[in-house]
């Protein structure tokens, strides 16, 4: 019964997506509720396979030995596919408000649906070749959304994310096949040893492995899709380039470190040194470059690029703690992100203004808007009693206590980049409440809070923010058993 569940929550929201494509005449309401009907389905199909616990790996097609379509349900995919499932609903009704003056809403709100199938086949696969295939459908299924708008800026950046995401998932495919003929690649906890390949063979498919994956998450050099893809509409921005798109990349690279190659194997080979650095990197500079940027999104996309490279550092650590870590911010940064983009998008719904200076006295005709874009600054901050801080203050533990030069060379990094963080997102708080006298752009206009539709996310998203960061012991317990293999 579980195993049908699972295939039915990938299959229908990618086949409801289709048909509402193949819709010519449909109401507005009628648009809404096919929508909303099929992600709330979904997201209690997929709450009803979770309390339930790990499903075994099984087979739905298989075209020649070793390489098979498999689903199953462990503790990484529990985290993923739940992460996922709570949120998408709330940001489609989000985007019903945001998009209510856009055109070709039949499209958006197809691939838009259709994403969260392909997403949930990227958690629920039993083997890296499943992942894969689902990893490189889901690049096809956003292409659309990301040049929804078919203006020439538009244009550009879906040309450039393209070429990323597919360049990506073409050198990513190299230890995908090597591996899968070797060892069917089945997920295992501790992963492979692949003895046969050789141990420099064996770091460099898995390097080859992390910098493919790792595209998605934006690991420098291959990070500036990133920035450029803000020119979506803003659900897509906040769901699929801050939490489902770059997650499964980071979900990817823990997939291919943990349950496919060996991390006994691969921990202070020079291929981990290599990764580490590249993340380490990234968040530091990634988190400077935020300071530089004036366009709100593209402020909140740098601070992106720059969390994930947080989650990566943890995970790469190759220790328990590192893993748990890695994964816990993957939680909190997913749930802190959205309510900032989504904050940041009811702005520019309301203002049609994208940049900062503009942002110049707008607390005080939405406060509730930038009093939740407030809180969550303050949780990316890492600021105690906040989600943020559980997960910075795991990865500055994990780092220390690995002992070896790259990891504390990493820590370093991290509390760098949290400095730079404090600055970058509170800074737009500052702006919205307290102008400078004389700049303050919205004094004499009609400027309001968002109606219901977008605000409801937001304040959702907001309290459990506040709740996990007071109460985050169930969910650090759950992510301690994933980190020690009992999930």
């Amino acid at each position: 019964m579980r195993n049908a569940a699972i295939i039915i929550s990938i299959l229908l929201p990618i086949i409801g997506g289709f048909l509402l494509m193949q819709k010519r005449r449909i109401t507005e309401k009628g648009r809404r509720i096919w929508c909303e009907v099929i992600a709330c389905l979904t997201t209690a199909l997929v709450w009803r396979i979770l309390p339930g616990g790990c499903v075994e790996e099984f087979t739905i097609y298989s075209f020649t030995r070793g390489f098979r379509i498999t689903l199953g349900v462990d503790g990484p995919a529990m985290l993923f596919a739940g992460m996922v499932s709570f949120m998408w609903p709330f940001v489609t009704l989000y985007a019903y408000e945001y998009m209510e003056r856009a055109e070709h809403k039949n499209s958006f709100f197809g691939f838009y649906i259709m994403t969260y199938g392909v997403t949930l086949g990227v958690a629920f696969a039993g083997n890296v070749l499943t992942m894969y295939v689902f990893y490189e459908m889901l690049s096809l299924v956003t292409i659309p959304l990301v040049v929804h708008y078919q203006d020439h800026e538009s244009m550009y950046a879906g040309r450039k994310y393209a070429a990323y995401v597919i360049g990506g998932a073409a050198l990513a495919f190299i230890p995908v096949v090597v591996v899968t003929l070797y060892e069917e690649a089945g997920f295992m906890w501790g992963g492979h040893s692949f003895d046969v390949l050789g141990q420099n063979y064996m770091l460099l498919l898995w390097l080859f492995g992390f910098f493919g994956f790792g595209i998605k998450a934006a690991v420098l050099p291959f990070h500036l899709w990133l920035r450029e893809a803000t020119v979506a509409p803003t659900p897509v921005t906040a769901l699929l380039h801050a939490v489902a798109v770059v997650n499964s990349g980071v979900f990817a690279v823990t997939r291919l470190t943990w349950y496919v190659f060996s991390p006994e194997h691969l921990d202070g080979s020079w291929a981990q040194v290599t990764a580490l650095t590249a993340a380490s990197a990234t968040l530091l500079y990634a988190a400077a470059r935020a300071l530089r940027e004036r366009h709100f999104k593209r402020r909140l996309a740098y601070s992106t690029v720059s969390n994930l490279s947080y989650m990566l550092f943890g995970i790469l650590l190759m220790t328990p703690s590192g893993l748990q870590a890695g994964l816990a911010h993957m939680l909190f940064h997913g749930i802190i992100k959205m309510s900032l983009f989504l904050c940041a998008g009811a702005f520019i719904h309301q203002s049609g203004k994208h940049y900062l200076y503009e942002i110049n006295g707008a607390g005080r005709k939405m406060p509730l808007t930038f009093f939740f874009y407030t809180l969550g600054a303050l949780s990316l901050t890492g600021i105690p009693l906040f989600a943020g801080f559980i997960s910075k203050w795991k990865l500055l533990t994990a780092g220390a206590e690995a002992g070896t030069m790259p990891a504390y060379i990493g820590t370093a990094c991290l509390i760098g980049a949290a400095f730079f963080c404090a600055v970058y997102t509170l800074t737009v708080s500052v702006r919205a409440f307290f102008p400078v006298e004389g700049t303050n752009w919205w004094e004499d206009t009609d400027l309001s809070d968002p109606g219901w539709r977008m605000l409801l996310p937001i304040t959702l998203f907001s309290v459990f923010n506040v709740a996990f960061g007071v109460f985050p012991g169930p969910v650090m317990g759950f992510l301690d058993q994933v980190s020690r293999g009992v999930m």
